[in-house]
């Protein structure tokens, strides 16, 4: 099996189990009105898979449980982001209890930031 096939199948796999949380936020982003906002779900980049990504803004959403707050996760969350802004990707990330407890405020700063890379990808 080549790399990009199991990488495809690997978010496949993702897709069908999603958290509680990525399947709250899932169903927001689904129906984000600004134009360009098309976002897709465990999506692997390079080699990587993200929560969320729209290729087209670059823009990447990770939502992330307690265990992303230890320094092991934290040290490799550093290191992805790194990666991904080397590729042009902006990287937002949020907590399991934000989505779960804050989602308007987590909808807020997706909609800034959507808006804000439309601006600069979309109308260029």
């Amino acid at each position: 099996m080549s790399l990009e096939r199991f990488r495809r199948n690997r978010a496949r796999q993702l897709r069908d189990n999603q958290t509680d949380w990525e399947r709250k936020l899932w169903r927001h982003l689904t129906r984000i009105p600004i134009e360009g906002s098309h976002f897709r779900r465990q999506a692997p980049i390079g080699p990587f898979t993200v929560d969320f990504a729209s290729h087209r803004l670059r823009l990447v959403i990770e939502i992330d449980g307690a265990q992303h707050g230890s320094p092991r996760h934290a040290r490799a969350d550093f290191e992805r982001d790194r990666w991904l802004k080397s590729q042009g990707y902006r990287v937002l990330r949020f907590w399991n209890d934000e989505v779960r407890f804050e989602i308007e405020a987590v909808l807020d700063t997706i909609f800034a930031v959507v808006e804000e890379r439309r601006r600069h990808f979309v109308c260029d």
